[in-house]
């Protein structure tokens, strides 16, 4: 899978192409990113991306003619993928959307916002889809572009062992049940007892009713999802009779 991203700090993805999973599963090939900065496209002296908003207000806002010139450029080098920007009024990414782009194996563009957006001309001729990756503001577009790209790098076949991302957060339609390792017992608190049992039925069955528990905890919207997406067992609604 191919990414390209406008953006005016390109360093900054530094962070996924030489860190963690990322970088692992792009020296095998599985993605690659290139970086295209806007002010590369401009023909002033003072390489200006940027201008006032017109009506007033603060800030400045990002001019659609250099956005446009990169894209066409990354149009021309091949990327022909669906391209997002970000914004805190676009669609909330979920783990659904990401397993759904990782299905669809297409390229993508990401433009990266700065200063109070982008000129909306520019969005609504050139942009397939905005993207929010959570209910605040950041002061760019390119962490939530590493956001995206991580969530879909570490789904892609090949990137981490396929069990490590069965059983995560979100794919079962639950939060993840809690983890623990060495040694047994740590400042006074012991690991649970079922976990050392080596027991494999019990350890699920303890395992999953946690997941219930956390999520009806932190995000009871998780249950009814799960529930009418029919990813709730017979066992886990007794248990929910029992304890919501």
């Amino acid at each position: 899978m191919r990414f390209d991203v406008i953006t005016l700090f390109e360093p900054m993805f530094d962070a996924v192409t030489q860190n963690g999973i990322t970088s692992r599963a792009m020296q095998r090939g599985l993605w690659s990113l290139n970086t295209w900065n806007p002010r590369e496209e401009t023909e002033d002296n003072h390489r200006t991306i940027d201008d006032r908003p017109f009506g007033g207000g603060p800030g400045m806002v990002m001019m659609a003619e250099p956005l446009a010139r990169t894209l066409k450029r990354i149009r021309r080098s091949g990327n022909r993928g669906r391209v997002i920007s970000f914004a805190p009024n676009g669609t909330r990414l979920t783990d659904e959307t990401v397993r759904r782009w990782v299905a669809d194996n297409e390229d993508m563009v990401l433009i990266c916002g700065r200063y109070e957006g982008i000129d909306q001309r520019f969005l609504d001729h050139y942009v397939d889809e905005t993207v929010s990756v959570g209910d605040f503001v950041l002061s760019g577009g390119e962490l939530a572009a590493m956001i995206l790209i991580d969530a879909v790098v570490r789904q892609l076949p090949g990137a981490i062992k396929e069990l490590s991302t069965l059983d995560e957060s979100f794919s079962t339609g639950l939060l993840d049940a809690p983890h623990y390792t060495r040694p047994e017992v740590w400042e006074g608190e012991t690991v649970p007892e079922v976990l050392l049992t080596g027991h494999h039925a019990n350890i699920a069955k303890w395992t999953r009713e946690k997941a219930l528990e956390i999520t009806l905890r932190s995000r009871p919207d998780l249950i009814e999802k799960a529930r009418s997406c029919g990813k709730l067992t017979k066992a886990d609604l007794l248990w929910l009779k029992k304890n919501a």
